[in-house]
């Protein structure tokens, strides 16, 4: 349950691995204040609790990324997929950043003031967009809901407006973007439509005018519709709507991508495949490291 549940924090939209070594540098400060007795050993508890679950997610990305297949964008199949595309760069669709103005595609932000008392730097205020963008691929285009992503490999660019400390991350227009996610297509061939529902429907709506409904469909006028007459309304109704159907099927569907329902990792990054396998395989490692210390310490103070 606590493995799922770190894995499942990139849902909240965070950055896991600045979390993860917040955490580290809370727990480690907390034992060196207290020194040796038994609360700094639940602090080395926690640390090696805290690295065994952050060991075993990243291997877990790692391991997905390296068995998923780049799929082309126009023949993905629905549902979990890897895509690689390059995204727009059109200055319209760009958004900017809130406090720096950066053009970009998508961004996350913190805002530090310095606490003169403790000579640290205090967060003040943080956000991330939720805007969609588009990727494209030699095959088609998709877009991209980044909205609960665990976003990696963005461009940090640091400045210091007065006398605050801003960093934005930043995607940007016309790079290559690494997305992982769950795909559908909406409209086009994958419409999903009911021959049944539709013909209902247009009766129904047939019946509202009464008079043109026995304009139409009253043959013999006598004043009435009967049953071999709506029955020729019926077929009207069900050819009518078979064409339509058939229309809709032919239109380009729309491509879109966004995080799982299922809770499955949403990955997107400036990264190739390659480099994100290798950057999580090397956070793998240095979590493995941090739950080896703390477990040693753990024995060495019992």
């Amino acid at each position: 349950m606590l493995v799922r549940g770190l894995h499942g924090l990139q849902h909240l939209g965070l950055n896991l691995t600045g979390l993860v070594s917040g955490l580290y540098a809370v727990l480690i400060a907390a034992a060196m204040k207290l020194g040796p007795g038994p609360q700094t050993r639940w602090c080395l508890a926690g640390i090696a609790l805290l690295a065994g679950l952050a060991w075993l997610g990243c291997l877990r990305r790692a391991r997905t990324i390296a068995e998923l297949a780049t799929s082309r964008i126009a023949s993905a199949a629905q549902g979990y997929v890897e895509l690689l595309g390059r995204s727009n760069s059109d200055k319209e669709l760009l958004i900017y950043t809130p406090l720096g103005g950066i053009a970009c595609i998508w961004y996350r932000y913190r805002l530090y003031s310095k606490d003169n008392a403790k000579r640290e730097w205090r967060q003040i205020d943080s956000g991330t967009s939720s805007a969609t963008f588009d990727i494209s691929d030699p095959t088609g285009v998709c877009t991209v809901d980044p909205d609960h992503a665990e976003v990696v490999g963005a461009e940090v660019r640091t400045s210091y407006p007065g006398n605050d400390k801003l960093v934005e991350e930043c995607l940007f227009g016309g790079s290559t973007i690494y997305v992982l996610g769950d795909f559908s297509t909406l409209g086009g061939a994958s419409s999903a439509l009911s021959a049944r529902e539709d013909v209902s429907a247009l009766l129904s709506h047939w019946k509202q005018d009464r008079a043109d409904l026995h304009q139409r469909f009253d043959l013999d006028r006598n004043g009435t519709v009967d049953l071999e007459e709506w029955e020729l309304a019926r077929q009207l109704a069900t050819r009518t709507v078979e064409r339509q159907h058939r229309d809709i099927r032919q239109q380009p569907g729309v491509h879109l991508l966004r995080a799982p329902e299922d809770g499955r990792l949403f990955l997107i990054s400036a990264l190739s495949p390659q480099a994100l396998r290798n950057h999580f395989l090397r956070w793998s490692v240095f979590h493995l490291a941090m739950m080896t210390a703390a477990t040693a310490g753990w024995f060495y103070l019992a």
